[in-house]
């Protein structure tokens, strides 16, 4: 009898031994900067969260540096399959992403978990949008944010929109054209730039979020912070290949999904502790070169949006011109903004709630 289970035992072995190995998922990530940083950390978490939620059977290979595309081919390079994934930035696609971009608008406040969940819920709400990106065979799946726009400057500060005029400025998208509205000369350089044009008094301010300014030794350069409490730059996202998402399995794409959906607090808690962490050295006088901080009045903050409009107005226009309703899509965003503006006004931030 034991001879007889030894043998029904090793054909069982064999058998299983001749079975295919089940399929492994893998999808390959591009990212256009290096693997350091807020959004690398989130993708991180990403990854080990699609592992956890699939017992392994989906594994993301990310790639650094835009090993695979440039961030201006992303669109392409994701919808043709160069990537089945990648980050997308909406500024550099202005007809692919124009939904998106009102991401990119001071419409969301500057608490940067509003706006990653505003944009989070705006993105997966509105069928025009999974059509529109459909076009350009992609899926959206979650969402970053660059989190507030602020500004520092080297020499006289900006105390108030009076003393925007007559400056050198390096700015952000909307948030620097709307400078240039209030009587500020525009210097195009970019984030990396800034360090050296600071110093050397190429420009006498810069756009740009708290946390990079430590990243990028600003801080040794600047000798003030002008907190601005405007809006952010939260067109940055993970889009996936379309037909690539479809032909996964429903458990499979629910995985992926549900991830994408979480990451929005994930991200949001590393972003903001690191901007808080960054504002209250600055703020303690901390360092070789202390850093004034100034907090922009309620009042400026309103004469900031006022000038922004114009601007809303280009992005409705945008908007319209592949199809999509901007009056529908404006309306959808700014009440997923109110609604947790609402939430984090009652109950703060996620990782800060009481569990039971």
């Amino acid at each position: 009898m034991l001879k007889f289970r030894n043998l029904a035992a090793g054909l069982a072995v064999a058998a299983s031994l001749a079975l295919p190995a089940a399929a492994e998922t893998v999808i390959y990530y591009s990212h256009n900067a290096s693997a350091k940083g807020t959004i690398p950390t989130t993708l991180n978490w990403y990854k080990d969260r699609v592992a956890e939620l699939s017992a392994g059977d989906i594994r993301i290979e990310l790639q650094w540096g835009s090993a695979l595309f440039k961030a201006t081919a992303a669109v392409q390079g994701i919808g043709d399959g160069v990537a089945e994934a990648g980050t997308v930035i909406a500024a550099y696609f202005q007809k692919e992403m124009a939904a998106y971009s009102l991401a990119n608008l001071p419409i969301s406040g500057s608490n940067a978990w509003v706006a990653l969940k505003a944009a989070d819920k705006f993105m997966r709400s509105d069928p025009q949008i999974a059509e529109h990106l459909a076009k350009s065979n992609l899926v959206y799946i979650g969402t970053f944010t660059g989190s507030a726009v602020n500004v520092g400057c080297s020499g006289d500060p900006i105390r108030s929109v009076d003393d925007i005029a007559g400056k050198k400025i390096r700015g952000t998208g909307v948030y620097g054209k709307v400078f240039g509205e209030l009587g500020a000369t525009r210097v195009n350089l970019s984030v990396f730039e800034a360090y050296q044009a600071l110093d050397t008094g190429l420009i006498d301010c810069t756009q740009g979020y708290t946390y990079v300014v430590p990243a990028l030794k600003w801080n040794e350069v600047m000798d003030n912070y002008t907190v601005l409490n405007w809006g952010q730059v939260g067109g940055v996202g993970f889009f996936m290949n379309k037909q690539f998402f479809d032909d996964l399995s429903q458990s499979e794409r629910d995985i992926l999904v549900q991830a994408g959906a979480e990451m929005a607090d994930v991200y949001g808690r590393i972003v903001t502790g690191f901007n808080a962490k960054v504002l209250a050295g600055m703020r303690s006088g901390a360092g070789e070169h202390p850093i004034e901080v100034i907090d922009l009045s309620a009042e400026d903050t309103a004469k900031l949006n006022a000038a922004a409009g114009p601007f809303i107005e280009e992005w409705k226009d945008n908007a319209a011109s592949v199809g999509l309703d901007p009056v529908a899509l404006m309306a959808s965003f700014e009440a997923a903004v109110e609604e947790y503006t609402a939430e984090f006004e009652a109950q703060g931030y996620p990782w800060d709630r009481a569990t039971n």
